[in-house]
């Protein structure tokens, strides 16, 4: 028979006879109770247990002030969620499942007053047969007990015979022992975020009923498994472009399916939903609960899926259907897909690379559908503590902060949670790739068989779950494993580094690699997030990966590279960053808005060292409980501090709150500017001897309301780095490079077209009052720039000899023409660059004389310098909005005019925010008000 499913509310009402399928235990009609306590409250699936005791006032917002320090009682103490179910076929012939798709993280789950099972693991689909015990049930009842996971994870850690490791290398937080808990790292604790260490139900959960008699019965599909790769491709190898589609198809189901049941597919345009192609899967296997086929497709009949700035993202509905003797359906699943193939090369550096003035070494770098690209990105962390607050509004509006800064790819780092399918099927639309990672990091983890065996039922549901969409681009181990973890070993226990190494290539080799490559041939794997690669990849071996480490050859380039120096001395010094073939995390840490700090802080905290804002702040961490971490605070207050007063201007106003915010903006104008020198390092090297092709900064957005590495504030607010990484990230860039010892001075244009682009580029140099400099005089140069590329236009040497340092600043610009990639369109690209020789610091800064108009009819405003140079020219707007712009951070030259728009995201203003636009610039730094 044809099974439907469908959801159907069923919590709180009598008892009928009616028969159900699907029923979606989602809703308000559960109860949360906690009895020594004596709270007891309504509730909702999905939620957590601080949201639903804040719905019901028994706390204040966990974000306000310092409540993740006062409300540790809450995840200290064990939890009840339940509700009244009805509307349940009793029958005998009616087997019945519960289906959670989400447990944080330790339960003792009963029904009908009944123990069905004991989960221990946040990241797992669990599924339970409680057809026996529904049969004789008189009282419907459902029951999940939550324990206190800071306290199991310490009676874990206390074990005898429990692992431990050298110290320094599981890096504590503030809840200590998250390494041997499946649980969201982060939960414990991390330099940008809370420890409320949560716990719920935190995704959907439903009761599956099926028929099962002699004469029928119907499956449920629980989970399934669609790889698109072309035929013939192996993991991490680049695979034949020519070669046609294969598709395997893997369902696990709930039930019995029927002996000799098969699968067929249909593909449909998911545009105009006119069908592609259909038929019947070949070399069907199967078991009790997983059934698989496989067929070839005809590549002519199906577009490639690009990313965004790279092509169309072309999707298709794909409907994979279990067949019974008779050809009738007895389930469905429809997915949306698309075709492509996305590599991370990691081969060895071809003699035709070193040709070409490649230095030997490793590549590392991605490849989209056969094509070499640039990788564009930030990472992505937890957009909130609690889960169950991450709706798709949310995240359709940071996916379109994403897109609007010209990302293509987003690194989804480890220690969150494994990332839920809605925001998949948002990247797939918008052409964002999504470097994906397994939940590890920071840390070594055991690797006795209990946790092994926990952690390959939780890796093979999410690589199954997810590896349908074409925006997954990779699956890393873990975050700094090998980088950070296995480093600090060989450096503090050296004598003990192979028996780590060992359990690290237990789990990260011989567990996860295994689980990937065996459910999909389209993905990458690599265990740790930085790595130098592999040494060899033999995939007729029993452990495929053997790697590289440190074993690497003078003179010849591996891996990827993060960085991170708070020496801000150092800030704009290129001769410090490192060189690698990728960049997959760096940053510095700034200040968010006032605006976004009056969310979470009392006025009277409202300056730049009061003790709310010191504590909020976790770079450093407290590396425990305590609530007076004032010593490692101040620190990272202090690098912020030092690199605001190092290079620019700072403020001291005569009104406290103007005062704090001028800082607060200060130090996102430093974050903003070393970003920016790095990006445009980095992507200096594609045509430099490291071939490098990625850029991915640290982070992208905040989990809430504090100090942190973030581009975008928790409300979606963009900081001034999202602006500049906006502008730093367009196709073609110009870009000056000044080695301060020598006075080597250099420009070059950067592209990261598939085809050469040609322009001209100019020069002018002023003076702070914005009069024109005459000497030293560039000439305009007409460039060439080859295909992911980079070309000098300019090499000279600036001394105080030949231009006054404190009152010059040189203005560059582009235009070039050139071709998208899988474009035929010519199209021109722009770019505006400046530099100035000395530290705005001590540079004479004029007043630039702003003035700001807004024209209703276009909806645009107008900002204008008057008298002199504005750097840092920066549009600002109350609370209660959250407006994009479309460009701001920016320099104006004296007289120069600049139209920016705007889109609205949220307003609870009626419109008047308009009225409180203002304009400033890095001069008003200088101003007492």
């Amino acid at each position: 028979m044809v099974f439907i499913s469908y959801a159907v509310t069923v919590l709180m009402c009598a008892i009928g006879a009616f028969s159900q399928r699907v029923i979606d235990l989602s809703g308000d009609d559960w109860t949360l109770e906690n009895l020594p306590l004596n709270i007891s409250v309504p509730a909702s699936v999905p939620s957590q247990v601080h949201l639903d005791l804040y719905a019901n006032q028994v706390i204040g917002n966990p974000y306000y002030g310092l409540n993740d320090f006062s409300l540790r009682w809450i995840p200290e103490n064990n939890w009840t969620y339940s509700a009244n179910l009805c509307g349940l076929n009793t029958s005998s012939d009616v087997q019945t499942w519960l289906l959670f798709n989400g447990l944080d993280t330790f339960t003792s789950i009963e029904f009908c007053g009944q123990h069905v099972a004991a989960t221990n693991n946040q990241f797992r689909q669990y599924f339970f047969d409680v057809s026996n015990i529904l049969v004789n049930c008189t009282s419907f009842v459902l029951s999940i007990n939550f324990g206190s996971a800071p306290y199991i994870a310490d009676q874990i850690a206390a074990e005898p015979g429990q692992e431990t490791w050298p110290f320094g290398v599981e890096i504590v937080y503030e809840f200590p022992n998250r390494q041997f808990i499946r649980k969201e790292q982060s939960d414990f604790g991390w330099d940008w975020g809370p420890a409320f260490a949560p716990a719920g139900v935190w995704q959907p959960a439903y009761i599956i009923q099926l028929q099962s008699s002699t004469d029928s019965s119907e499956v449920y599909i629980r989970n399934s498994d669609f790889d698109i790769s072309r035929a013939g491709q192996l993991n991490n190898l680049p695979p034949d472009q020519s070669a046609p589609w294969a598709l395997n198809a893997s369902l696990d189901v709930l039930g019995t399916l029927p002996s000799g049941a098969a699968l067929t597919y249909v593909f449909t345009n998911s545009t105009t939903n006119q069908t592609v192609s259909s038929g019947s899967l070949c070399n069907i296997t199967s078991s009790n609960s997983t059934i698989t086929g496989t067929t070839i497709l005809d590549p002519s009949s199906y577009d490639l899926w690009w990313p965004r700035g790279l092509g169309s993202q072309n999707l298709y509905n794909l409907t994979v259907s279990i067949v019974d003797n008779s050809k009738e359906i007895i389930a469905s699943v429809n997915r949306r897909t698309g075709f492509r193939t996305i590599v991370l090369n990691l081969q060895p550096i071809s003699d035709a690379q070193i040709a070409q003035g490649i230095a030997p070494g490793d590549n590392w770098h991605f490849e989209i559908n056969g094509h070499e690209f640039y990788a564009k990105g930030s990472n992505f962390i937890p957009p909130d503590a609690f889960w169950p607050r991450v709706t798709s509004a949310k995240m359709q509006q940071l996916i379109g902060s994403v897109t609007a800064a010209n990302q293509n790819m987003l690194r989804v780092w480890a220690s969150g949670a494994y990332t839920p399918d809605f925001i998949y099927d948002l990247a797939d639309q918008e052409g964002v790739l999504m470097w994906s990672e397994f939940e590890f990091g920071d840390a070594l983890y055991p690797v006795d068989q209990e946790f092994i065996g926990n952690v390959v039922a939780e890796a093979t549901y999410n690589v199954r779950r997810v590896n349908h969409h074409p925006s997954l681009a990779l699956w890393a181990g873990g975050n700094e494993l090998e980088s950070l973890e296995l480093s600090t070993v060989n450096e503090t226990a050296l004598d003990q580094y192979d028996y780590y190494r060992a359990q690290y290539e237990q789990l990260f080799l011989d567990t996860l690699l295994p689980i990937v490559y065996g459910n999909s041939k389209s993905i990458s794997y690599i265990p740790s997030s930085t790595t130098n690669g592999y040494l060899s990849l033999n995939f007729s071996s029993p452990q495929p990966m053997i790697e590289r480490y440190n074993n690497k050859t003078p003179g010849s380039i591996y891996g990827d590279t993060d960085y991170y120096n708070y020496d801000s001395s150092l800030a704009f010094n290129t001769s410090a960053y490192p060189v690698g073939r990728f960049a997959n995390e760096f940053g510095y840490h700034s200040m968010p808005s006032l605006q976004t700090w009056q969310q979470a802080i009392p006025p009277s905290e409202l300056y730049f060292n009061s003790t709310t804002v010191l504590l909020r702040n976790r770079h450093y961490p407290p590396g425990g409980l305590n609530i007076t971490n004032f010593p490692n605070t101040t620190k990272g207050m202090g690098e912020m501090t030092v690199a605001a007063e190092r290079w620019y201007p700072v403020p001291n106003k005569i009104d406290p709150v103007a005062n704090f915010s001028a800082w607060c903006h200060t130090t996102q104008i430093f974050q903003a500017d070393f970003y920016s020198s790095e990006i445009q390092f980095y992507r200096r090297g594609s045509g430099f001897p490291n071939r490098q092709l990625g850029s991915l900064y640290w982070q992208l957005e905040d989990i809430w309301q504090a100090p942190s590495w973030a581009g975008i504030e928790y409300d979606g607010r963009w900081k001034v780095l999202h602006y500049i990484a906006k502008d730093i990230y367009q196709p073609i860039i110009i870009s000056p490079f000044y080695n301060i010892t020598t006075g080597a001075f250099e420009i070059y244009v950067t592209s990261d077209l598939w085809t050469p682009a040609s322009g001209t580029a100019s020069f002018q140099w002023y003076t702070w009052s914005g009069a024109p400099i005459t000497t030293p005089t560039f000439a305009s140069v007409d460039f060439t720039v080859g295909a992911l590329n980079t070309t000098r236009v300019l090499a000279t040497t600036l001394t105080p000899s030949n231009i006054d340092f404190t009152n010059s600043i040189l203005y560059m610009n582009i235009t070039a023409t050139g071709q998208l990639p899988n474009s035929d369109t010519t199209t021109t690209f722009t770019h505006s660059n400046d530099f100035h020789p000395s530290p705005l610091s001590s540079a004479r800064l004029v007043d630039p004389g702003l003035k700001l108009t807004y024209c209703n009819d276009t909806q645009t405003f107008t900002v204008e310098a008057t008298r002199g140079v504005a750097i840092w020219t920066w549009l600002d707007y109350p609370a209660g909005a959250v407006v994009h712009f479309d460009a701001n951070g920016f320099l104006l030259l004296k007289e120069e005019k600049r139209e920016v728009g705007f889109s609205v995201v949220s307003d609870e203003t009626g419109g008047e925010w308009i009225e409180g636009v203002t304009v400033e610039s890095l001069w008003n730094n200088t101003l007492a008000d």
